[in-house]
């Protein structure tokens, strides 16, 4: 298929206010007439306008106190979608199904989805503008997700066309004989593309959550319906935006915003129960998507050991507080071997004291907010009940009222009980609760302890600790002397409640396809 040149939106240097936005199909915002906070935005249209619409409002984390009682928090109104608005998009998804799925080739699947990864990165700074205004983290690290996010198009337009891809598949060696002992027929394996998919998405990544599912479904010629968090329905709304003008077809991607009070369940369960959805990928926590299988998963629980130490503590770092804790793959145990822990801990909070607390759109930010109230006040009520239990707060440990309601300070606890809530539940939020070993089998079987298992990483020197621990830990993802190791090449998913399926890497694919055996008997 002939692709176009990207457009473009006029010089880099012209900036243009805007409060919200539209999606062509399902989503639509409507617009402030005041607001403390207004997006600075390159390309306004991203996020057009529309007023006549019953909404929810969206807030930015980052916000002060006073923003929040006069109502300036408020950075756009969303249309809050019901049942039946879920029950027209599944069915619109699957009208449009036979003709993106057999009208199309797979290299116009791959070049469409190259052209939206070069929209997204064209447009990476409006972007990363919305996700942080919404999401509360650091600008640098939006930005640097709208990359991670892209990359799945990327790498998901390749895979489009190998053997692997829907249209593809294998022979393999007939079984079956001739009446003169001779091999009869043709064993054929074929790809197919599941059909229509309802993709559930969480706030703290709100563009490569998306592109993660998105990717490889319109990669194979499924239609995609995607659900993302109320929280963070902006850069979804920009997302499909871009996806527009890249050429993916009316119905084939769209938006189902609701407010999670309202009808997140119904809508839930619509997609779940819903003849015309084949699949179902949702990433989120464990409560969820056992509420959601049983209508028809995906959350966290992590750890770190010892070795070089300075290693260690960047990798726990780099681990821990990116995105002030809120990621599904952040070490939220630290077990640290005790004839290191005092050199760890040292190290550790001179690391912690130098990060920069602060709402994310300002310069030099190193951690944001966290994403809502209830947030904080979970984390910090985990951070009591562990102090009463014996644990020791080396570093923060209260919220930071002065910046607004959001904000919690960066904390190490030390000598954390194992039966502290904060050790048994996952924390989201900057809080490295702290541990000490003795020996190799005690920090694998206090690791394993855990109903979840997503990610763990460990510090080592040793090859062959490296081996024989990773091979022992209950995880889905294994980070050796790294606290950063997702990527789309490679398969990400968890084991035991942290759900099942692979995202990424060509088993990511495989998650769209149905493989048909045709035997031909020639």
């Amino acid at each position: 298929m002939a692709r176009r040149s990207p457009p473009r939106f006029g010089g880099s240097s012209r900036l243009v206010t805007v409060f919200l936005a539209s999606s062509q199909f399902s989503l639509q915002v409507a617009a402030l007439s005041t607001s403390g906070v207004i997006f600075s935005l390159k390309d306004p249209t991203l996020l057009p306008r529309n007023d006549d619409i019953p909404c929810f409002d969206v807030f930015n984390p980052a916000a002060t106190q006073a923003a929040f009682d006069d109502g300036s928090a408020i950075i756009a109104k969303v249309q809050n979608m019901q049942c039946d608005d879920a029950r027209k998009a599944i069915e619109k998804a699957s009208s449009v199904l036979p003709s993106w799925r057999d009208g199309t080739t797979a290299h116009e699947r791959s070049a469409i989805l190259s052209r939206w990864s070069y929209l997204i990165k064209e447009n990476t700074d409006d972007i990363a503008t919305i996700m942080t205004l919404e999401s509360g983290k650091p600008i640098q690290e939006s930005q640097g997700e709208v990359a991670y996010g892209a990359s799945f198009l990327d790498y998901y337009a390749a895979e489009a066309i190998r053997p692997t891809s829907a249209g593809g598949g294998f022979l393999t060696p007939t079984p079956f004989t001739t009446a003169e002992g001779g091999p009869r027929g043709k064993v054929i394996a074929v790809q197919e593309a599941v059909g229509v998919t309802a993709l559930i998405t969480p706030w703290n990544f709100p563009i490569a959550m998306i592109t993660r599912k998105v990717g490889p479904a319109l990669a194979t010629g499924c239609t995609a319906l995607v659900k993302p968090s109320e929280l963070t329905p902006l850069t979804a709304i920009a997302l499909k935006t871009l996806a527009d003008r890249a050429g993916v077809p009316d119905g084939v991607f769209d938006l189902m915003c609701v407010i999670v009070l309202d009808a997140t369940p119904d809508v839930g369960k619509e997609m779940c129960t819903n003849i015309l959805v084949k699949k179902i990928s949702f990433t989120g926590s464990t409560r969820v998507g056992k509420q959601l299988m049983k209508h028809g998963s995906d959350t966290v629980k992590r750890f770190s050991l010892d070795a070089d130490i300075n290693q260690a503590v960047n990798a726990a770092m780099a681990s821990k507080f990116r995105n002030a804790g809120q990621t599904c793959v952040c070490a939220d145990r630290f077990l640290i071997h005790a004839s290191v822990e005092e050199e760890f801990v040292s190290k550790l909070k001179e690391k912690v004291t130098q990060l920069s607390v602060n709402p994310g759109i300002e310069k030099g930010t190193t951690m944001g907010p966290l994403i809502s109230l209830s947030a904080v006040l979970d984390v910090q009520k985990k951070v009591s009940e562990a102090l009463d239990d014996g644990a020791e707060c080396i570093a923060g440990g209260s919220p930071l009222e002065h910046l607004g309601p959001h904000f919690f300070e960066p904390t190490i606890l030390r000598n954390v009980s194992l039966e502290s809530r904060i050790w048994n539940s996952e924390t989201f939020g900057p809080v490295a609760a702290i541990r000490t070993f003795e020996t190799e089998e005690e920090a694998i079987q206090v690791a394993n302890d855990s109903s979840t298992g997503l990610a763990a990483y460990f510090c080592s020197k040793d090859l062959a600790r490296v081996f024989r621990v990773a091979g022992k830990l209950e995880n889905g993802l294994v980070g050796v002397n790294d606290g950063i190791i997702s990527t789309a090449s490679a398969p990400f998913g968890g084991v035991k409640e942290s759900g099942f399926g692979r995202e990424g890497s060509q088993l990511g694919i495989a998650e769209y396809l149905n493989t048909k055996y045709i035997f031909l008997n020639v």
